[in-house]
């Protein structure tokens, strides 16, 4: 199960149930056991009605705008949880893929998404963006070495990341040259 005192979960899974969109929140106690050791769990498995793909999501909470600077976009994430991901996308299959969500919890004037895309949960507004972490991968730049974080510049960041709700609403087909590709050509070299 989601971890309940996370609001960005939570608001996360509120989201998908007022879409009245099928979904299994996982168990984020203990990590899996994998065949070289454990692997950091997804978040949700969602799978969007009528489409023949599920997405394995990792649910990332961010303020928008963020810190003493009001700085925008932030999409840190770690080497481990990108790692991960790309293990249950090769575990799963080719009918499921990788997908970090972005919760921004709007705090300030602007927000990520347009109005009407915009999701209020107990109090708060939160705008839910979605990047395929085959993409993610691709444009990752490493930001600290200790604490093995990592984050896409913001100019690609904001061309491919797209809001929650199309990922959710647009049938996806399996197949094609992502696919093919293995865990190992999609982990970065970091």
């Amino acid at each position: 199960m989601t971890i309940r005192s996370n609001h960005y979960e939570a608001a996360f899974e509120a989201y998908l149930r007022n879409l009245q969109v099928p979904y299994v929140a996982v168990d984020e106690s203990r990590r899996s056991i994998a065949a070289d050791g454990t692997i950091k769990n997804v978040d949700f498995i969602v799978s969007p009605s009528g489409s023949e793909m599920s997405w394995l999501v990792d649910v990332k909470g961010r303020q928008f705008p963020s810190g003493r600077k009001n700085r925008y976009w932030k999409n840190w994430a770690t080497i481990d949880d990108l790692q991960a991901m790309a293990q249950w996308e090769l575990l799963f299959g080719p009918q499921f893929r990788g997908l970090f969500v972005f919760a921004y919890c709007v705090t300030g004037d602007m927000a990520p998404l347009p109005q009407n895309l915009l999701f209020p949960f107990r109090g708060e507004v939160y705008a839910f963006v979605g990047v395929r972490i085959d993409l993610y991968a691709a444009w990752a730049r490493r930001i600290s070495p200790k604490w093995r974080t990592i984050a896409m510049p913001t100019t690609a960041f904001r061309q491919l990341a797209q809001p929650l709700k199309l990922f959710l609403e647009t049938p996806v087909v399996s197949g094609g040259d992502f696919d093919r590709r293995r865990a190992t050509e999609m982990a970065p070299a970091f």
